[in-house]
């Protein structure tokens, strides 16, 4: 009896033992079963959402949190999270993305054929999550005051309209496609055009004049990676506002096939708004330019630019800003689009040729539209790109690709790498050939802003030197002393070595390697000879809207040379 007694206890203990390994076991592997089982779920979800989102004629995008009060057009439902369509502006909770394509369609880019010729087209209403401050068109009213799904809003002309005050005269009334219907395509346009060319005619313009003198569509190249990666809301924003068939992400085609579509519109009536930066804009008028080699220069259009890279000097010129950061609705960019002037650009043609061995001669071209440079802007220039193209998620702010650039001007003030340049170049203008001072850098304009909005050859001063031209087949040369002296000029507090101005410039690099840059886009170069000479006009867009008090100097002055130099022709 009492061995048993004293049997008892040990045995208690190894229960105790193994429940309580059992019940910590359970404490770490609960937690991970779940959330593994979470995380197999959310990538379930997220492969069924991008099965739905390629298969459906919507353009949907997901959000985790939208930014108003939204209500599910299908449900009606308020929802934090979901999916929008970034044409016709439908929004829905996930669980109900299949019932939104099956009951409701998306903006429709061309008519469906049913063998006619149509020249108008119904309103298409969408209800609910009207845009704030809207009024309806019938009682004049604020829409969408109501906490619930309300109201409705065409997605052509973005009308609104309250519930009570939609008639069946509404629901049946020809759409006239709102304040841009001189931006616009008509989806009948494009399907009359498909008729047209299935019966092997061309007669656009006879069906483009029933359109109106002022119709001047417009076509929206985006490049979602340049600056601030504002690229995503504007393609959205702008497919709301016009056909989505306008608008082409330069990330996923070339800007030669999306020009394509201009030879379906009337002679010299389409305008092109470039979302980028300089080297984008300058990636779209090479397009422009096969374009005139394939013969189709009745359909070159004109080119408007909305500032969304680093420097943007050419759309400084152009009175487009200096960057643009959200601050402007796209619906006054598009106002400015319509009311901007036509004016010309001069494009030059830079060729480097090498000095090989044995004569053998290698030659690169370039096509420049702001400036060439030799020196310590072209070093900086090469620095930052080589560290962009390493990490190039670092360098998606405008403002830290702007410290980058001073952090390498700053080291090249210490370290002087294109000092005596005087010594490694010889520089011609018109084919006279130019003594240089002991400078550090050579750069060659053809728009009046350089380095991020420096007036370089106007400079500072109580009597500024006329502001460079952009259309008078002239080049301005001006030199610097260095990056510190560089940075004075940026700051107004000097000026250039003014060089001289020619139709013609020629630089030979003797015996040293030396950065150059083209329009921001820098490289390494060793011995060569630089000819820069007159390539091409480009029909540019200049913005006659609000300006500074120097930019209406400035726009003066050119516009009293241009009066002079008609005077004397």
């Amino acid at each position: 009896m009492e061995g048993e007694e004293i049997s008892g206890p040990p045995s208690s203990g190894v229960f105790a033992d193994w429940s309580l390994a059992f019940w910590t076991l359970c404490s770490v592997i609960l937690p991970v079963v779940i959330t593994l089982w979470c995380s197999f779920q959310r990538s379930r979800r997220q492969v069924l959402r991008r099965d739905i989102f390629r298969k459906s004629k919507h353009d949907w995008h997901y959000t985790d949190l939208f930014g108003q009060p939204t209500y599910c057009c299908v449900c009606a439902q308020h929802i934090l999270q979901g999916a929008f369509c970034n044409c016709c502006g439908l929004c829905v909770h996930e669980g109900c993305l299949k019932k939104a394509d099956q009951h409701f369609l998306c903006k429709e880019i061309m008519m469906r054929g049913d063998g006619e010729v149509h020249t108008s087209m119904a309103h298409h209403w969408i209800r609910g999550n009207v845009p704030l401050c809207s009024y309806c068109v019938v009682c004049k009213q604020q829409c969408g005051t109501q906490p619930k799904l309300c109201d409705y809003r065409c997605v052509w002309c973005q009308q609104t309209v309250h519930d009570e005050c939609m008639q069946n005269s509404l629901k049946s009334e020809k759409c006239r496609f709102g304040e841009f219907r001189n931006l616009i395509i008509p989806p009948y346009y494009l399907s009359t055009i498909n008729k047209i060319r299935k019966d092997k005619r061309t007669d656009y313009g006879k069906l483009a004049s029933s359109y109106g003198k002022h119709w001047t569509p417009i076509i929206i190249l985006a490049n979602t990676r340049s600056g601030n990666n504002m690229g995503e809301t504007l393609l959205g924003e702008l497919k709301i506002l016009l056909n989505p068939v306008q608008v082409f992400d330069l990330s996923k085609i070339s800007p030669a096939k999306a020009l394509q579509l201009c030879t379906l519109l009337p002679y010299h009536s389409a305008r092109v708004l470039v979302c980028g930066g300089d080297g984008t804009v300058g990636w779209v008028l090479d397009a422009i330019d096969e374009m005139k080699i394939k013969g189709q220069e009745r359909y070159i259009p004109q080119v408007a630019i909305l500032p969304l890279g680093t420097g943007n000097d050419l759309s400084n010129t152009l009175a487009w800003g200096a960057g643009y950061a959200g601050e402007v609705p796209v619906e006054q960019i598009l106002r400015n689009v319509m009311e901007a002037d036509g004016i010309k650009l001069d494009r030059w043609k830079v060729q480097v040729t090498n000095k090989g061995y044995y004569n053998l001669r290698k030659l690169k071209v370039f096509t420049m539209n702001n400036y060439f440079s030799i020196g310590p802007d072209a070093l900086m220039a090469l620095n930052f790109h080589a560290h962009r193209e390493k990490a190039p998620s670092l360098f998606s702010s405008r403002i830290i690709n702007k410290a980058v650039y001073f952090f390498y001007g700053t080291k090249d003030c210490l370290v002087q790498e294109c000092k005596d340049l005087n010594k490694k170049v010889e520089l011609e203008l018109d084919g006279e050939r130019i003594d240089l001072p002991n400078l550090e850098g050579i750069i060659v304009l053809n728009i009046g802003y350089w380095g991020g909005g420096c007036r370089l050859w106007e400079g500072m001063g109580d009597e500024p030197y006329p502001m460079a031209r952009y259309d008078d087949g002239l080049l301005e040369v001006a030199g610097v002393y260095g990056s510190f002296h560089c940075a004075q000029i940026q700051v107004k507090l000097a000026n250039p070595v003014r060089l001289g101005q020619a139709h013609t410039v020629r630089l030979i690099l003797k015996n040293s390697k030396m950065p150059m840059q083209v329009d921001g886009e820098p490289w390494a170069q060793g011995p060569c000879t630089v000819t820069i000479t007159h390539k091409t006009h480009a029909l540019m867009l200049y913005h006659s809207g609000e300006q500074t008090d120097d930019d209406a100097s400035s726009m003066s002055e050119q516009e009293h040379t241009r009066e002079q130099t008609d005077e004397d022709i």
